[in-house]
C-alpha cells in the first residue's frame, strides 16, 4: 500500500526521506550508471603570464582603436547640403 500510495503522490516521498534513501541504494539502475567527478573550475586551463597580460591588453587596445575608426563618419556619408 506504501508503495503504490507513493507512486500515486511522488511529492509525498518526501516526507519520509529515510524510504527515499533506502529505494536509491537498493535501485539497480542507479547503481548501473557511469559515473565520474568532473572538476573543470578547479585549474584554469590557460596559464596566466606577464608576457600574456600584456599582450592581451595590447589586443585589446587595437580591437578599441579599430571601434573607434569604424564609429568615425565619413566624408561620404555626409548628406550633401
Amino acid at each position: 500500500m506504501r508503495l503504490a500510495s507513493a507512486k500515486a503522490n511522488p511529492f509525498g516521498m518526501l516526507m519520509d526521506p529515510q524510504a527515499v534513501i533506502a529505494a536509491m541504494e537498493r535501485s539497480t539502475k542507479l547503481a548501473s550508471l557511469n559515473r565520474r567527478v568532473c572538476h573543470p573550475l578547479d585549474k584554469p586551463l590557460i596559464p596566466k603570464s606577464a608576457k600574456g597580460a600584456a599582450g592581451a591588453a595590447t589586443y585589446d587596445a587595437e580591437i578599441d582603436a579599430e571601434a573607434e575608426v569604424e564609429a568615425e563618419p565619413d566624408a561620404a556619408d555626409q548628406p550633401l547640403t
